[in-house]
């Protein structure tokens, strides 16, 4: 029985490379999504001022989705958001 729920508990455990790898298709997928309007908005592809335009709309979209950033990049993470983390779900 040990056994059984200690291999459950080390499937569910992820290594910082996929972590890494699941970010890395996130912000893939969000540059593919808002990259084309953040440049329509006159700013240069690939710039600083351009990235943060494309985190800029996708946190917009997410708040308006879900009432809270799905993601947050910079330090903290989703728990901290609207998930009843340090702050609770209103801070």
């Amino acid at each position: 029985m040990f056994a059984a729920a200690s291999a459950l508990l080390l499937a569910g455990c992820t290594t910082p490379q996929d972590r890494a790898a699941r970010m890395q298709a996130d912000m893939d997928r969000i540059i593919v999504e808002y990259g084309p309007a953040c440049a329509r908005l006159g700013y240069q592809p690939q710039s600083d001022p351009w990235r943060n335009c494309v985190l800029q709309l996708s946190t917009k979209d997410d708040i308006t989705r879900y009432g809270h950033p799905t993601r947050v990049y910079g330090g903290f993470g989703r728990s901290h958001w609207g998930g009843g983390g340090l702050w609770g779900p209103y801070w």
